[in-house]
């Protein structure tokens, strides 16, 4: 019995110092515009995203994402981890697994975006949008504020259930209408029937900017 649980610290330690190594493999800098890119990292690794504050990995033969903050986020791995543990054993959210001074290790969840849900054409369901209605519920009677929900952060899996992979924001106090604007815009606009189930990439990035510079504003519910 002492061996087994010995073997297991060992594996975990070892797994642990790989995932540091990873993280620590990842080069990051900015273009002309002072946006992170991703300059190099190990050959391990795949990238699947590039956010605000984080890039995140596919550690490529695992089911595992590596997420790692850029240089000035690094303290968010802190609050994401602590958010993934309070809402912990809920199938809404990624299984956090470990995280480090700037990075964490979660599932990787094979699905689509609400985004490229869009882009592509594939049809977003009324289900799913109460679905989503059900995590923010959970969220709130967890004591937490559901910030910073939009498209790229809403996973369809193939079996049409969403999942919410970015929690970095759910400690914001300030009042976020992000879902709210996309919910009323997903029942007075898309689910009419001429509407187009299919919109180009550049069009939803535009009304994106206009959204974020609060040109366009939405009568959410």
């Amino acid at each position: 019995m002492v061996t087994y649980i010995l073997y297991i610290l060992i594996e975990e330690e070892i797994a642990v110092k790989a995932a540091q190594d990873l993280a620590g493999s990842i080069v990051f800098s900015k273009d002309k515009r002072g946006m992170y890119i991703v300059k190099s990292f190990a050959p391990e690794l795949k990238v699947i995203g590039i956010g605000r504050s984080a890039a995140a990995f596919r550690i490529r033969e695992t089911d595992k994402v590596i997420k790692v903050f850029f240089p000035e986020y690094t303290h968010i791995a802190k609050e994401e981890a602590e958010i993934y543990q309070l809402l912990e054993g809920k199938s809404y959210f990624p299984c956090l697994y470990e995280w480090g001074d700037n990075y964490l290790v979660v599932d990787y969840i094979e699905g689509k975006t609400l985004f490229s849900c869009l882009t592509e054409g594939v049809l977003v369901t009324s289900d799913q949008i109460k679905g989503v209605d059900e995590v923010i519920s959970y969220v709130k009677k967890k004591g937490l504020n559901p910030s910073d929900i939009h498209l790229n952060n809403i996973l369809v899996t193939p079996k049409g259930e969403v999942k919410v992979i970015d929690l970095a924001r759910f400690r914001e106090t300030k009042d976020c209408r992000q879902w709210s604007d996309l919910r009323y815009a997903f029942y007075h606009y898309y689910s009419r029937p001429l509407f187009p189930k299919r919109l180009p990439e550049f069009f939803l990035n535009f009304i994106s900017s206009l959204y974020k510079k609060n040109i366009l504003r939405v009568k959410g519910l």
